[in-house]
């Protein structure tokens, strides 16, 4: 009976370890997205910069921000 809850307690640690792992590579290629199409929109419309880079640091907040709740939970699932 102990080895089977030291068994499922090993499990839920990577659990959480892959599930934090997945919402940063999720972020990156998220934010890395949103950098590449504010680019080209800057490329092809260079009279609003101004408004797409604001929009564009406004997205990558957002996303970072649940990126950031993900690995929180994963940590917290792995600790309580």
């Amino acid at each position: 009976m102990l080895g089977m809850i030291l068994a499922f307690e090993a499990l839920v640690g990577v659990g959480a370890c892959i599930g934090a792992g997945i919402a940063a590579i999720g972020a990156g290629l998220g934010i890395g997205k949103i950098g590449s199409s504010a680019m080209e929109s800057i490329a092809r419309q260079p009279e609003s910069a101004g408004d797409i880079r604001s929009n564009m640091i406004v997205i990558a907040a957002l996303v970072e921000g649940v990126a950031l709740f993900a690995v929180i939970v994963c940590a917290l699932s792995l600790f309580l």
